[in-house]
């Protein structure tokens, strides 16, 4: 039976890349995201035009129920998942924290924690009883360095890394391998830091700092998220970071 990935965001940056990437290694890429079918619906034919075998699937994952059918769905249809990507972002912009409502607050939490942590109950203990998975958790600078604006975000971003490190204190040693994946830097995703900042502000960063290799590619990260998945368990990497070559690591800003 053909292995399953499923990819949580699966936009056409990092989430694209990386179902991309695993469908060429011969799993079925589970697409899931929030809005843009005809995204979605060209993303999968790509991955199917290039002989690989994907599915795309729209959904809100913060609606109470979504993540955890949606695991039920693909393990029905497809198999089992034996990959986990959760690569949902939670990131609302440069807000002050007077500007903030809780409501908004609250929707970073959803998205940066509540999320994993439905999705991770759902599926842990599937993988528990067949003795081996991976969670690869996609995470930001945020997730290591609070910043003036970046309230609800940074504890997001914070929340996701410990309960990520509290799945792993439980599944580790059950065969599971958790990865927290901290993205230091600008990625070259257009619905992504493309919308945050505007197409015009987008089109000068990549002419600016991309020619300087100061975008993160996403094809390269994806290469990152299938050696995680693909590494002995006697040399685990439980947390990463990775920022384009001109950019300041975190530690250094």
């Amino acid at each position: 039976m053909q292995p399953v990935c499923l990819v949580i965001g699966a936009g056409a940056g990092i989430g694209g890349h990386v179902a991309r990437r695993f469908a060429r290694g011969g799993y079925h890429a589970a697409l899931c995201r929030r809005t843009g079918q005809e995204g979605l619906d060209q993303l999968t034919a790509e991955i199917r035009a290039a002989e690989g075998s994907a599915s795309g699937h729209l959904m809100n994952a913060i609606e109470p129920g979504t993540l955890e059918s949606q695991v039920r769905l693909v393990e029905k249809e497809f198999g089992p998942i034996e990959v986990l990507i959760y690569n949902l972002g939670a990131q609302i912009g440069d807000r002050r924290l007077e500007d903030t409502p809780e409501k908004v607050f609250e929707l970073g939490w959803r998205m940066g924690v509540l999320g994993l942590f439905r999705v991770a109950q759902a599926l842990c203990p599937l993988m528990q009883q067949r003795g081996k998975g991976t969670l690869l958790v996609t995470s930001s600078t945020a997730a290591v360095r609070g910043n003036a604006g970046q309230h609800s975000h940074a504890a997001a971003m914070g929340g996701r890394r410990m309960l990520c490190q509290s799945l792993n204190a439980q599944y580790g040693p059950e065969n599971i391998h958790v990865s927290h994946v901290v993205i230091d830097g600008p990625v070259d995703a257009p619905d992504t830091l493309g919308k945050m900042i505007g197409a015009e502000a987008f089109r000068k960063m990549r002419e600016t700092k991309g020619v300087q290799d100061g975008l993160l590619n996403p094809s390269d990260v994806a290469e990152t998220y299938w050696h995680l998945a693909h590494q002995h368990r006697s040399a685990w990497t439980h947390e990463i970071d990775l920022r384009p070559f001109s950019c300041l690591p975190w530690w250094n800003h």
